[in-house]
């Protein structure tokens, strides 16, 4: 497909090739993972878990088998959030969402599920927060967009698309549940909503 202009950015991936995508990373799953009932996919707070409930349906589809299915967030285990004590915020306030992983971590292989690969540093801190609740057999990491510019060592076991950027360009994925619309787009830095992990 090729990229169309919108008022908001340039569209990368519409409907069509976000449910592709998402198709090929459940196969790859499968492929990698021959007992899936030591599966997990546990989503990143907040576009990450849509996706990890996306590829449970795609997995259950073709294999017959559903994974475990979870959400974590990182907010208190990112290394570049604040959080006032207190006196007046000094940066924006996180907000917190829910971290939900109602199995057993031991045994299991966790796929880690988010949007945007960036920096590495939200992977980082989900490995983190994971360990806060158990200790994984492995840890595997599907994301539906590696942009480049890692500053930690990470590499996706899955990856929908590259899709390499400056650092003043972003990537914005909306997804149907959050946003009503499913696509990926390429916006300046300059414009609100960005969603980087």
């Amino acid at each position: 497909m090729n990229a169309v202009e919108t008022p908001t950015g340039r569209i990368l991936l519409d409907a069509d090739a976000l449910r592709r995508t998402l198709s090929r990373i459940a196969h790859e799953i499968i492929e990698a993972n021959p007992d899936l009932s030591r599966v997990a996919l546990v989503g990143i707070q907040t576009r990450g878990v849509p996706i990890a409930q996306r590829l449970r349906r795609l997995v259950e589809e073709r294999a017959g088998a559903a994974p475990d299915l979870g959400a974590v967030d990182i907010t208190f285990y990112r290394d570049d959030v604040q959080v006032r004590g207190g006196g007046a915020p000094l940066h924006p306030q996180p907000i917190v969402r829910s971290t939900a992983l109602d199995f057993p971590l031991e045994g299991k292989t966790v796929v880690l599920v988010d949007d945007v690969l960036y920096t590495g540093r939200t992977i980082r801190a989900a490995i983190e927060a994971l360990f806060d609740y158990g200790r994984p057999e492995r840890i595997q990491l599907a994301v539906l967009v590696d942009r480049g510019h890692r500053e930690l060592p990470i590499r996706p076991d899955y990856i929908g698309k590259n899709l390499p950027t400056s650092r003043d360009e972003r990537i914005q994925v909306q997804l149907v549940e959050v946003d009503e619309i499913d696509r990926i787009l390429l916006i300046p830095a300059s414009e609100e909503g960005s969603h980087d992990g």
